[in-house]
């Protein structure tokens, strides 16, 4: 038989994922622009911020649910601190106010988050992993389609801004290699300070609509790669059983095969 191959949703070997903070009132255009071309992203919001006024104005508690509907609703911090610079206790509190907060507002269990300023310690990880935390992204960015071998320090592959942001796009369309991901992060205030929206229009409309693609939110790429590790493979590469309950696809004898939560499934 031959080789076994994961691949993403559908039998797609590749997936796009956007990843934007601190739930202000631009987001909603981007969603906008979003929502137009397909594309997914999530959402990293601060819970102890709801309508504050100043520069970059917050939305609103009341706001989340609808204009969030169909993305990722995801941890902040409560207040936007630096993480590592507080005490242990106050780590805690920060992370389970802002998801309780959060879970109030958009109705579910929120589980992902991106660090304030991008910084973090191996204590913060180790505390915001045992409060319902599955994955928190950095601001590192890599320039790389890898998917992350640790989800707790997810780098990204580029800031909107980066110059090579549609070179990185194109590369992926065009790689043929297996499972690349392409994530992007960034601030929607940004496009109203460098008034730049024709760089995320332009991007949306270049990367939507491409049937080799998976849009996805951070949280849904999470738990597929995790059920993707999960999976068990017989020895003669026949059977494959998947303990998890989110399906899981492969490609195996030139067909694009999905295998099923709790299910063991032939492959030939």
């Amino acid at each position: 038989m031959n080789t076994v191959k994961f691949t993403f949703k559908d039998g797609k070997n590749k997936a796009l994922t956007m990843s934007y903070d601190d739930g202000i009132f631009q987001d909603k255009r981007l969603i906008e622009i979003f929502n137009k071309h397909g594309i997914k992203g999530s959402f990293h919001i601060n819970g102890g911020l709801f309508g504050a006024v100043h520069k970059h104005p917050r939305l609103f508690a009341e706001e989340i649910k609808d204009v969030y509907a169909g993305h990722e609703v995801s941890c902040h911090g409560y207040t936007h601190p630096f993480l590592e610079k507080l005490a242990p206790m106050e780590v805690v509190h920060e992370m389970l106010d802002d998801k309780k907060a959060l879970e109030d507002a958009c109705g579910y269990v929120v589980r992902g988050m991106s660090y304030p300023f991008g910084t973090y310690s191996d204590e913060v990880i180790s505390i915001i992993s045992k409060l319902g935390i599955n994955y928190a992204r950095t601001v590192v960015s890599t320039g790389k389609f890898n998917i992350p071998e640790d989800f707790m320090r997810w780098h990204a592959t580029c800031h909107h801004n980066d110059k090579n942001l549609m070179t990185y796009l194109e590369n992926l369309k065009n790689s043929t290699r297996d499972l690349q991901l392409m994530y992007v992060w960034g601030h929607a205030y940004e496009f109203d300070d460098n008034n730049n929206w024709e760089i995320i229009e332009k991007f949306c409309e270049e990367a939507g609509g491409d049937p080799d693609i998976w849009y996805a939110t951070n949280i849904e790429i999470f738990d597929y790669v995790t059920a993707m590790r999960r999976c068990e493979l017989s020895a003669d590469r026949t059977m494959l059983y998947n303990p998890s309950a989110v399906s899981v696809w492969v490609r195996a004898e030139g067909k694009t095969v999905e295998c099923k939560g709790g299910v063991m499934t032939k492959l030939n």
